[in-house]
């Protein structure tokens, strides 16, 4: 998928435009570094990360399933830089459930791509609606985006929060008071 000799040439391009000389020792193997590394970290754009949820297991359990702190790292699609932080997503079975490890992947498969925040707390809100048809689901994000910490405004510490509600969090606020409960963020 990642066309690694396109990123070598626009990485030559960049250093050049900023007046480096891509010929000293420092940058000589930068291109290629960065080759391999947004091969890595682009890694979801070949894959659809709901696959990962699509194995699912029979339980009596239909109250609230969290995981929480999964912790992600993307790039904005605005400025290709990166933000990260942590997912946190609750759902309530209708019978079935789904590895818990399952959640950090389909998390991780949304977030190594180029993404915007809000989009991708959508994203898994839908994928996990979609293949697990849950009564409900609520997924939160808390990310630091490094375009306004390293550059523009320059405030680092600030964080972007973003949640989705689908289902039973939508109607039932006993539900979501519980998730906050759960998450421990009901101050």
């Amino acid at each position: 998928m990642v066309d690694q000799n396109k990123i070598r040439e626009g990485v030559r391009l960049i250093l050049e435009g900023i007046g480096e000389d891509v010929n000293r020792e420092g940058l000589k193997d930068t291109p290629d570094r960065m080759a391999r590394m947004y091969e890595e970290i682009m890694s979801g754009m070949g894959e659809d990360p709901a696959e990962h949820l699509k194995k699912t297991f029979q339980a009596e359990n239909n109250e609230i399933v969290m995981e929480k702190g999964i912790t992600f790292y993307s790039m904005c699609e605005h400025h290709m830089i990166p933000f990260y932080g942590k997912a946190h997503i609750a759902y309530i079975p209708d019978g079935r459930v789904v590895g818990i490890s399952k959640l950090a992947r389909t998390v991780e498969g949304y977030a190594r791509r180029l993404q915007i925040q809000e989009n991708m707390t959508g994203q898994i809100a839908d994928a996990i609606m979609d293949e697990l048809s849950p009564k409900g689901v609520m997924v939160m994000i808390e990310a630091e985006h490094m375009c306004m910490t390293m550059r523009g405004i320059k405030k680092p510490g600030s964080k972007t929060v973003t949640v989705v509600r689908r289902g039973a969090f939508q109607t039932d606020a006993d539900k979501v008071d519980m998730f906050y409960r759960m998450l421990g963020k009901n101050e």
